[in-house]
């Protein structure tokens, strides 16, 4: 009986090692907060999943670390020059149950604006490390509808449906996105192997390319239904991003490379077919090979054969 003390002791001690409350206190805190400060970049972006809970408070509302990574990405994709920083190095740390919460004024540049936020995380020491599980700024923070933050990307049209590509489609030095309208598909019918099924849509069967930049208009590709966007960055040197739109057949896909300023094709069609040339990715097919100049590769069918055949192409 006279070892029921020092055993009630350890057992309690051991139950705190494993809740992992306070490892060592609010050194590591602010440790850990410059850390994920500091990885607020394009570069360190993939870095910043590891710090979050499975599931966050974010901004609000409960987000799962999926959610937030592809939020930050995001973010990092439309202002590529976005940069933030804790004024004057100031943390407020309090203990609350199990967590700290961590205050802070945030300050934050892109597209050339500096503004300042109060902004908050609360972490939990899990498995060894620090993770957040709540991440915001104050209610009555002023400009809480600017671009940086969550709730505008969810606003931004068809966000929930069609996937946005950032880049400077226009030339003037500011980040723009451009996205899809595809066609709602009403049938799909099979046919013969080694041929594409016969599509029908509700309406025309195109899909559009639209601009967040009101000085472009929209381009259309007709008989497109399933696609996907590439930036291919300035390949004309005109200042502004070329866009390659990837057009997905069953048994083909086919890259359409345009210059957005004017929506005129800077190439013919590149076409893969796919049953035969697989799993090429868009650095088998297209490559900027020198001022000017792309290098771009298609299936062609030679002597009853399919091969690959590549051809430089001089850009006006």
């Amino acid at each position: 009986m006279k070892y029921f003390p020092l055993m009630s002791c350890l057992f309690v001690l051991l139950l705190l090692g494993c809740n992992e409350i306070n490892p060592e206190g609010e050194k590591e805190v602010r440790q850990f907060v410059k850390k994920w400060n500091e990885a607020h970049t394009q570069l360190k972006a993939p870095y910043l999943g590891r710090d979050y809970m499975a599931r966050v408070n974010y901004y609000g509302k409960e987000r799962t670390r999926p959610q937030v990574q592809r939020d930050k990405n995001l973010l990092f994709q439309q202002f590529p020059d976005y940069t933030q920083r804790i004024l004057n190095d100031d943390l407020v740390i309090t203990k609350e149950a199990g967590s700290y919460l961590v205050a802070f004024t945030k300050r934050v540049n892109y597209n050339g604006i500096e503004a300042d936020y109060p902004a908050y995380l609360s972490v939990m020491f899990r498995n060894g490390a620090f993770q957040i599980i709540r991440e915001g700024v104050a209610k009555n923070a002023k400009d809480l509808d600017a671009p940086i933050f969550p709730s505008a990307r969810e606003n931004m049209a068809f966000q929930s449906e069609n996937r946005q590509l950032f880049g400077d489609f226009n030339g003037d030095d500011i980040s723009d996105y451009a996205t899809v309208i595809s066609p709602e598909i009403s049938t799909t019918t099979k046919t013969e192997a080694g041929s594409d099924a016969l599509i029908s849509c509700k309406g025309a069967c195109n899909s559009v390319i639209t601009f967040s930049a009101k000085d472009l208009e929209s381009i259309t590709i007709q008989g497109a239904y399933q696609s996907q966007l590439e930036n291919l960055k300035d390949l004309n040197n005109d200042g502004a991003d070329e866009i390659g739109f990837w057009d997905f057949k069953p048994n083909t896909k086919t890259l359409y490379v345009f210059n957005a300023t004017n929506g005129t094709l800077l190439t013919e069609p590149i076409v893969i077919n796919t049953s035969v040339h697989k799993n090429l990715d868009l650095i088998d097919v297209f490559k900027k090979t020198g001022p000017s100049k792309i290098t771009v590769t298609r299936s062609e069918q030679i002597n009853g054969k399919w091969v690959l055949k590549s051809e430089v192409i001089t850009l006006d």
